[in-house]
């Protein structure tokens, strides 16, 4: 192939620099860097950072990892205690308190301190497709059916083994989103995916009134929790803003206490649906009231398993309460306390058969309550031994204690009297106490008439 030559383009000369005016350096040549006067700098570009700001930004960081050190300790916290007890019952908990109350940041330390790694889940920013799974076509959807895809945190989730998935901001969840969080919750399965066994759940609200575009829980989702009341301990916020935190530990417990616990939690639960059949299952009529804690057959295999799980770590018993009454709502609540309390009261037959060297409980109300037993035993089958039994009791009850509690037994006992029952010596030790009652009675009533009686009595107009 024959190559021809190319004639190259013209190119310019370069211009001459002008001529410097009287009094000036010259120009520089061109390609050459220009010349400084001796004693000045070269400005910096405006994009480029001055001279130390690498330096400050280090200083800032290490101040900020100072800030973020903190340590734990073991400290009584009855709140952290009962949510690490329903973690590790495996029951979903929800924690309940205004913004800023500490929620976030005790989960936080709680899966820290558990060393469970934290998957947090903003309810509000989510489609209801990413807790019920996407559907993906496969290539014959007649035969294989259309599989619903879980999301990468739930994935993430299998993937680990084990972690704690928190469900924050859970009352600006839409109504639809809550909907689809209810298999999550009970079943553990975001789509066809089944969060394995070591995964916990907890979640956290603030009230309806404080929540940035809130809305109610649904009563099928708020059934399905543990409901917790987070409030801040002032002495935890001193100690904790100065770098010392309580430590939470899941609960010991003891092997030995395992069978024991599940027969008290059962007798406890079963025995007192038992006379109070009605709270078996009672929906509330308010709407705020359903999207807290309620009584429903579920909720009260919850406070079953709370109960257990509370007895085989000899847990106190106001860290009970807040379990069960987060489990079936406040009054329920309260009234299985009153029947547990109840439920280690002692025979009142037992007291009958040997009233001399009977043992009552110490706690006032429920001396009372012992002796109310024994009052009723005897009413249940009267006859004159069983009288005299009751009466001697309520002498070892006044021999043991204080005077108070034994008033009310001791009248309804006295007016069990047959005519012809002879009345024991032991009533003279008791006479004497029912009558200063009763003139205290009479004489309050005379005061607060007398008091009445000297009012002015209003003229009429």
């Amino acid at each position: 192939m024959n190559s021809r030559t190319r004639t190259p383009a013209f190119v310019p000369a370069p211009e001459e620099p002008p001529a410097p005016a009287p009094g000036e350096p010259p120009a520089p040549a061109a390609g050459t860097a220009p010349t400084r006067a001796p004693g000045t700098t070269t400005p910096a570009h405006p994009l480029a950072a001055p001279p130390g700001d690498a330096t400050r930004i280090a200083l800032a960081e290490q101040l900020l990892t100072l800030l973020r050190t903190t340590t734990t300790e073991p400290r009584p916290d009855e709140q952290l205690e009962a949510l690490t007890l329903a973690v590790a019952a495996d029951l979903p908990v929800l924690l309940w308190g205004e913004p800023g109350i500490g929620k976030t940041a005790a989960l936080t330390q709680l899966a820290t301190s558990l060393d469970l790694p934290l998957t947090t889940v903003i309810a509000s920013v989510h489609e209801p497709s990413d807790f019920s799974g996407l559907p993906i076509v496969g290539e014959d959807p007649a035969v294989q059916g259309v599989p619903m895809a879980p999301p990468q945190w739930a994935v993430e989730l299998v993937r680990a083994g084990r972690g704690l998935l928190f469900l924050d901001e859970l009352s600006t969840a839409t109504p639809a989103v809550q909907a689809a969080l209810l298999r999550v919750v009970l079943e553990r399965r975001v789509g066809t995916l089944r969060l394995p066994p070591a995964v916990r759940i907890v979640a956290a609200a603030n009230p309806r009134a404080s929540a940035a575009d809130g809305w109610e829980l649904s009563p099928p989702l708020a059934n399905r929790f543990v409901h917790l009341y987070w409030q801040h301990d002032r002495d935890v916020v001193v100690r904790g803003l100065g770098g010392v935190w309580p430590r939470a530990e899941l609960p010991t417990l003891v092997p030995e206490r395992l069978p024991e616990a599940v027969a008290f939690a059962r007798d406890a639960v079963c025995g007192f649906l038992k006379v109070r059949p009605t709270l078996i299952h009672r929906l509330p009529s308010s709407e705020t009231r359903r999207g807290g804690a309620w009584p429903s057959p579920r909720s009260w295999e919850a406070a079953l398993t709370l109960l257990a799980f509370g007895t085989a770590a000899s847990a106190s018993r106001e860290v009970l309460g807040l379990l069960v009454r987060g489990a079936v709502g406040d009054g329920p609540g309260l009234e299985l306390l009153a029947h547990i309390d109840r439920m280690d009261l002692p025979d009142p037959e037992s007291l009958l058969a040997d009233p001399v060297s009977a043992e009552l409980p110490a706690r006032g109300d429920l001396r009372q309550a012992a002796l109310e037993a024994v009052v009723a035993a005897v009413g249940a089958r009267p006859q004159r031994e069983r009288w005299e039994a009751g009466w001697a009791v309520l002498v070892r009850a006044l021999e043991t204690g204080t005077p108070d509690v034994v008033v009310a037994p001791a009248t309804a006992l006295a007016a069990l009297r047959r005519d012809d029952w002879e009345v024991p010596e032991a009533v003279e030790r008791l006479t004497g106490l029912v009558g200063l009652s009763r003139r205290a009675a009479r004489s309050v009533s005379r005061a607060v008439a007398s008091t009445g009686a000297g009012r002015p009595t209003p003229v009429s107009r």
